[in-house]
């Protein structure tokens, strides 16, 4: 019989020995459950694979605490209580020190554009004219093996040159630039999320570990020799919640610098602060991070999700629209602008969020319309101090590039010294936890429905990052749309912002998931529904909505659809 592993995987027959399978020269106690390919095999090479399994043996009882901390924080804010400062690291954020100085390779980085490590992506990232390339093993990418294997591929042939992609339906072969080429950080999953396909000692390896190694273990030489100036490589870390999980990326640094012989600090990264916990461990973050850390970002999309999940239990703390939930919100902007003074004062970067929009090329007015939107949305980041900001398209590279570069100057690369934003140091928890003001209307919960069916039907799929009605959608828009669904399902709001007075239930949820599952096959062509994943993401996420109990993820629950193992279960018994 097959049994289950410790995420609820089918875990190996007993009577089958570890070590390699299908192909795979694993060490011992490591076993490869995905799909056998030649180039592949080039990336699960033996001694990558030993990597990776020295920091999962290492790090994972830390990282499964961690989890467990996550869980009695939790628990607190359900029972009603509310993130805050610590006061027992209060003498770190009133400390005078200071993170590691930011290497000259990273100094400018005042436009990025972000992505899955999808090969024509990578190409067409690198050459967009923006500074960073950020390469996304997270929200932009569905996490099914061939995705996930096929982009280690892609990175590795990206930072020794080599890449090429032959597009035969356009017939064009797309290469990297000569010159002026971005700089590439890359994006590991989240801690939460399990390699299921990888079994190291008879569990599923921990998903970022087997992101980061892999591609460290491949990439840090030829890295920095191409693009680091010596330092690096770079990444980009997700989904953290308190400085006790930076403090184990900081240790997985340092082993890895010290497994491979390079210099302690040589790998740098910047941290997402987009869970409501995190802003207030941001002093915290940096100080783990200190010899690591190339400053902090503000995802802003999860971080609404995660104001909605944090307060699950408080029916006081009911978002509005999703549309209305923007930065001129008091706790989102109080957020930014904390974040801005943190960064600073410890001398590392302060990047802006992202900017959604995709170019609407039929429709020159409403792109003109478009543009100008993301362009007052930099020009209030670039104005509040922060180095830089995020784009989803390369169209809209040049507009932010523009931004920036005329109110910081050619010649300043970033506003660490400049901008100092000490009056931000009066903003208090009240001011980061404010309630957001706003209406809740039949349509904000129409395009919930929407954009969370359609979302998920792409990623089950393959595709992580999806274009929808002129915005790019990744995981964590349609993690806004679920648990904002479920909070005003839960809570029976009324839709006081149409005049219509009426209150959110299951029946009425039931209806709108008829009408736009209606409208989502007129839009996408009766051939094209019938084909894709429609109606298993409808029940999934009609499931996840009406719960009694919030999933903390959408993806840890869809990712059971995407685990395939090779070969065959039933080839094994």
């Amino acid at each position: 019989m097959m049994g289950v592993g410790s995420y609820g995987y089918p875990a190996p027959a007993t009577n089958m020995n570890t070590g390699a399978r299908g192909g795979y020269d694993a060490p011992d106690g490591v076993e490869i459950w995905g799909r056998y390919d030649q180039d592949y095999a080039k990336i699960l090479s033996k001694e990558a694979l030993q990597f990776v399994v020295e920091l999962q043996r290492e790090f994972r009882n830390r990282i499964k605490y961690a989890l467990e901390c996550r869980k009695e924080a939790k628990r607190r804010y359900n029972e009603g209580g509310l993130p805050g400062f610590d006061p027992a690291t209060k003498f770190i954020r009133e400390g005078d020190w200071v993170c590691a100085p930011v290497p000259k390779a990273v100094a400018d980085r005042r436009v990025e554009i972000t992505g899955p490590v999808e090969r024509k992506m990578v190409i067409n990232a690198l050459n967009s004219g923006a500074k960073v390339f950020m390469a996304d093993f997270e929200d932009a990418l569905s996490p099914s093996w061939e995705n996930l294997i096929r982009g280690q591929v892609n990175l590795k042939d990206a930072v020794d040159g080599s890449i090429t992609f032959h597009d035969k339906a356009r017939n064009r072969v797309y290469k990297l630039n000569d010159h002026n080429i971005a700089k590439l950080f890359v994006r590991p999953r989240g801690w939460h999320l399990p390699e299921a396909h990888i079994l190291i000692d008879g569990e599923p390896a921990t998903g970022c570990l087997v992101d980061f190694g892999l591609y460290f273990y491949h990439n840090y030489a030829a890295f920095r020799r191409t693009q680091g100036e010596g330092s690096g490589p770079f990444f980009y870390l997700p989904k953290m919640e308190h400085s006790r999980e930076a403090k184990i990326w900081n240790c997985v640094f340092k082993k890895a610098e010290k497994m491979v012989g390079i210099e302690r600090g040589s790998i740098r990264a910047t941290v997402l602060i987009e869970t409501l916990p995190a802003v207030f461990q941001m002093d915290e973050i940096l100080y783990e991070l200190r010899d690591h850390s190339v400053g902090l970002n503000c995802g802003r999309w999860d971080y609404i999700f995660s104001y909605v999940k944090t307060f699950q239990a408080h029916p006081d703390r009911l978002l509005p629209d999703r549309v209305l939930v923007g930065m001129n919100q008091h706790f989102m902007r109080s957020y930014s602008d904390l974040l801005i003074r943190t960064c600073h004062r410890r001398g590392v970067h302060a990047m802006g969020g992202m900017a959604a929009q995709i170019p609407i090329r039929d429709d020159p007015v409403a792109n003109e319309a478009a543009l100008d939107l993301v362009r007052k949305d930099k020009l209030r980041e670039v104005k509040a101090g922060h180095d830089g900001t995020w784009a989803a398209h390369p169209g809209l590279i040049p507009a932010c590039m523009e931004i920036f570069t005329n109110n910081m100057g050619h010649n300043t690369p970033n506003q660490i010294q400049t901008m100092r934003r000490e009056d931000a140091s009066s903003i208090t928890e009240e001011d980061l936890l404010q309630r957001p003001r706003g209406v809740r209307t039949l349509e904000g919960l129409r395009l919930n429905t929407r954009v969370g069916i359609q979302y998920l039907a792409a990623w089950l799929t393959g595709a992580g990052s999806v274009p929808l009605y002129n915005l790019m959608e990744d995981a964590a828009t349609a993690e806004i749309s679920r648990v904002q669904n479920w909070q005003w399902i839960k809570y029976g709001v009324e839709l006081d912002g149409d005049g219509l007075g009426v209150r959110v239930g299951k029946e009425l949820f039931g209806r709108v998931v008829e009408d736009e599952m209606e409208r989502i096959e007129r839009e996408v062509g009766k051939d094209k529904f019938k084909k894709g994943m429609y109606k298993e993401a409808c029940k999934m996420f009609t499931r996840q909505c009406t719960a009694q109990t919030l999933d903390d993820f959408l993806t840890l629950d869809a990712y059971n659809h995407i685990v395939l193992h090779h070969p065959k279960a039933s080839s094994r018994l």
